[in-house]
């Protein structure tokens, strides 16, 4: 079996074209990752009955390697180099912390327009606010819909955020990517298969949050179902797991995934600790652990007024609490040789 073909850096293009070439006329596609030293050429498909004697005699081949495991497209075998996700004024990369921030759901214009300048103030990049949402009981609010992308793109046009929000089903791709910067897949949809292949013939990135019940293999086999539709621009959530004890807090916050996909896979790695924890409180200790596990963003809930906030005010930031956050991540992210 041959997933991956490593050429030598100094391999002619047309050594290359060639490799590529009897590749392709074998029934799969490539992925090309060319680095300093080496050229690596990714087959996509099924290569269980492909052996590395076809490609080795190719001159500029210097091996094969064969990866034992489901996912490819998302493994650092696959693309060693870290992905980054480049905005107007921002790029997602290691090294970076990039904050998102906002309501869990849009409830009015005045809400997100505040919201949206108190965290651009405090160095936030990305507004967040959810136009759908999904919830445990059908009695819950569950946003205002076309309404809620109306009220961002008013937003986003007046503060120059960019803006992340979710989409819940393949049909409303299309209207909610002519308002997001980014996708957001939540923790419900995770293993919504068709939602995943829809979002991955996108052209604007995808956030993939992990569902509460998904183990680490799960949840980077769900984003390749992302990337082999040809979106690369994936980033991949942790916000928590569900365990035994909800007493004291709504999930488990599973740091341990950071540094566990980090090294699995070359896709950034963001927290939330919001829905991680469930508890305002715990919240900035909790996104400050985050930043020193190596998360590469963090999404956070923060309200003008959690209180009377239509969802999750439990676990929103007030805006004080939200500027202190920012003060004190900093400092983490100058330790971890990052910046906000």
């Amino acid at each position: 079996m041959v997933d991956i073909i490593i050429m030598s850096g100094n391999a002619t293009e047309q050594q290359i074209s060639a490799v590529i070439e009897k590749v392709k006329s074998l029934g799969y596609d490539v992925n090309l990752s060319r680095g300093k030293e080496k050229i690596l050429i990714g087959i996509i498909g099924d290569t269980r009955g492909l052996s590395e004697e076809t490609f080795i005699s190719f001159p500029g081949v210097i091996d094969t390697i064969s990866i034992l495991r489901d996912y490819k497209l998302v493994s650092r075998e696959f693309h060693p180099a870290d992905t980054e996700i480049a905005f107007n004024n921002f790029t997602i990369n290691s090294k970076h912390i990039v904050i998102a921030a906002g309501p869990c759901s849009v409830e009015n214009k005045e809400q997100m327009l505040e919201s949206a300048k108190f965290i651009k103030k405090c160095r936030a990049k990305i507004l967040r606010g959810g136009a759908y949402k999904p919830r445990t009981s059908p009695y819950s609010f569950s946003g205002l819909g076309k309404e809620g992308l109306r009220i961002l793109k008013e937003v986003k046009e007046e503060t120059g955020l960019a803006i992340i929000t979710e989409v819940i089903s393949p049909e409303d791709v299309d209207i909610v990517e002519d308002v997001a910067d980014i996708l957001q897949i939540g923790a419900r949809n995770m293993y919504n298969y068709r939602l995943l292949e829809r979002v991955g013939k996108s052209k604007k990135p995808v956030m993939l949050k992990r569902s509460f019940q998904a183990t680490i293999n799960e949840f980077l086999n769900c984003a390749e179902y992302i990337l082999k539709e040809g979106n690369t621009k994936v980033i991949l959530c942790e916000r928590g797991i569900r365990s035994f004890d909800s007493q004291f807090t709504r999930n488990c916050l599973d740091l341990n995934a950071v540094p566990v996909i980090k090294k699995e896979s070359h896709l950034p790695v963001f927290v939330d600790p919001s829905h991680g924890t469930g508890k305002r409180e715990l919240v900035i200790p909790m996104s400050r652990a985050a930043i020193a596990a190596g998360a590469d963003g963090l999404i956070i809930e923060v309200h003008p007024n959690p209180e009377n906030a239509l969802s999750d005010g439990f676990q929103s930031l007030t805006f004080d609490l939200f500027e202190k956050l920012m003060e004190e991540i900093e400092k983490f992210a100058t330790v971890m040789g990052k910046t906000l």
